[in-house]
């Protein structure tokens, strides 16, 4: 999440090069689709390297992973082999996802998905993410507003949208990245006073159990509490739009602990299944609903630099992305293809029936081949 220079040295989303079998993409002008709402997820600086092939063994040490027990957290996620791994890590985004979607940037199959702001941390990342493009003025996690218009912002700008668009995000950040000011745009964030969006019961409680609980972390708060108010806000308010961001995996590896930081993720993939489930459960999301589920930066690639990331570290650029929804087909893990983090953005809008790189022609293209083409515009079989 945060920069390298962070003092602290304790995340449902995607120009493109595809080299596999073709997968046809529908116009986004004419494709008939049921996506209504969209959720957009992000697991802050969850490594690419956990995503696909689970619990990293050289680092479950005390010296490389600042791991308290090492038999226990053997036992808890590591299995023999990397699919095993990652869907004990991960059960949700691999037996579900990426069983019903499409998942980007397993390099083991020749795929990857960059970030191309040069940066490698959290601000420029997100920004990237929710612009599509990479901004050179957007270089530290000041907070300072955002000058550009993201996705979020430019949907809530259309009558249909207007108003249908929140965000709920444990790092404190995002109110400027968001431009909430601008925008107008609700952002819940940080250890800042729970939402007035939040039933008056229900915020009185999160109010007084994030006052009474140790902040481990001045400027991120559990993710726990960030699901929490999420859930209670859908009881009052149940937006088109929807991003949430977790903080927790981000920190805990900057803190070098390995096993607190699969934990957190273990954790987020369970929080994205119960509020997946709900979304389900609600008439206005079941089988109307899309998502996108990323992370803002990569992470080093060995047993010190695992912690970090930045500019000096370049395989921080790698990430990885899965989308899933009704319009999304089946592909699962998707084989010789080059993305990038600036086509999300146009993603979410595409999803939406909405031509964001339209608007904003410097942003990256959806990402390729996740909408079903329509019946009536597949060519008939040669007989």
């Amino acid at each position: 999440m945060r920069s390298p220079n962070t003092p602290w040295c304790l995340l449902l989303l995607l120009g493109l090069v595809v080299t596999g079998p073709a997968t046809t993409l529908a116009d986004p002008r004419t494709a008939e689709r049921q996506t209504e709402n969209v959720l957009l997820v992000t697991l802050d600086g969850l490594r690419w390297q956990e995503f696909f092939g689970g619990c990293d063994e050289s680092l479950l040490s005390k010296e490389a992973g600042g791991v308290r027990d090492v038999a226990a957290l053997r036992r808890r996620f590591f299995r023999n082999t990397a699919e095993e791994r990652r869907e004990t890590l991960l059960p949700f985004l691999w037996k579900t996802v990426a069983a019903q979607g499409q998942i980007f940037g397993d390099a083991t199959v020749g795929s990857s998905v960059r970030v191309t702001n040069g940066l490698f941390f959290s601000y420029p990342g997100y920004s990237e993410i929710l612009c599509g493009f990479a901004d050179p003025r957007i270089d530290s996690n000041d907070k300072k507003n955002n000058p550009n218009v993201t996705v979020l912002e430019w949907l809530n700008q259309k009558p249909r949208f207007n108003g249908q668009v929140a965000a709920w995000t444990s790092w404190d950040v995002f109110p400027w990245i968001i431009n909430a000011e601008r925008s107008g745009i609700p952002v819940d964030s940080g250890w800042n006073p729970v939402s007035p969006q939040v039933p008056d019961s229900r915020r009185a409680l999160l109010q007084t159990l994030a006052d009474e609980t140790p902040h481990l972390w001045d400027n991120v708060r559990y993710d726990a509490f960030t699901i929490q108010a999420v859930f209670d806000f859908l009881e009052q308010r149940q937006p088109r739009v929807l991003f949430v961001s977790l903080g927790e995996t981000d920190d805990f590896a900057h803190e070098g602990r390995y096993d607190l930081y699969l934990d957190a993720a273990r954790r987020n993939d369970r929080m994205i299944e119960r509020l997946w489930t709900q979304l389900q459960s609600l008439p206005q999301y079941a089988g109307k609903t899309s998502l996108i589920i990323t992370t803002d930066h990569g992470r080093g690639d060995d047993r010190v630099s695992w912690k970090n990331h930045g500019k000096d570290l370049t395989q921080a650029r790698f990430i990885w992305t899965a989308v899933m929804g009704p319009d999304t087909p089946s592909l699962g893990t998707r084989e010789k293809l080059e993305v990038t983090q600036s086509q999300i953005a146009a993603t979410v809008a595409q999803l939406l029936g909405e031509d964001y790189q339209a608007a904003v022609p410097q942003a990256g293209t959806p990402l390729p081949g996740i909408l079903r083409v329509p019946q009536a515009s597949q060519q008939p079989a040669d007989r």
